[in-house]
């Protein structure tokens, strides 16, 4: 299991309206989105504060929940990863042990980068990233196999032209 079964959306971090942001910590936080790997002092340096208080802010913005965790960003086509799909999920069923069976077949597979429940006649749509279409479709026998669902589209990204986790800060 990747990670804790949680109910969608309902268990939430702190959000930015139960801590104020002053225009120091925006800098710190676009610093780290840019590169997290840099230096304490490379940070400070740019916020034009002394590493204490950045270290110190930082700490309270982890606290908080608004950084979740630091981390690395892979290349995936250099890593073998060549195929991204948008899978469009549509189920008949919506009830909670559906959406917790669901949700664990979900944590269950490192393909699956991103999940999304939507508004509107798709009800979740995902970011699959697999091998090639054989890998793909390994990954959606499996998935349908323990989860029914109504209807299944796969589109294959034929070019990623923008790709950021980067907030406009």
């Amino acid at each position: 299991m990747m990670g804790k079964i949680e109910p969608f959306s309902r268990q939430r971090a702190k959000t930015m309206t139960d801590i104020r942001l002053d225009a120091t910590d925006r800098k710190i936080l676009a610093a780290l989105q840019q590169d997290s790997s840099q230096s304490l002092e490379d940070i400070a340096g740019k916020v034009g504060a002394s590493k204490t208080p950045v270290w110190n802010r930082m700490k309270k913005l982890r606290a908080a929940g608004i950084i979740k965790r630091y981390s690395v960003e892979l290349d995936a086509e250099a890593l073998g990863f060549e195929a991204c799909f948008f899978v469009l999920i549509r189920t008949s069923e919506h009830d909670a042990d559906w959406q917790n069976k669901f949700l664990q077949a979900l944590l269950d597979r490192p393909e699956v980068q991103e999940a999304h429940r939507l508004a509107g006649d798709i009800d979740y749509i995902l970011k699959v990233r697999v091998q090639n279409a054989r890998a793909y479709d390994t990954f959606y026998q499996a998935l349908i196999s323990e989860v029914k669902v109504f209807n299944v589209t796969a589109l294959l990204s034929m070019e990623e032209i923008k790709s950021t986790g980067a907030l406009a800060l």
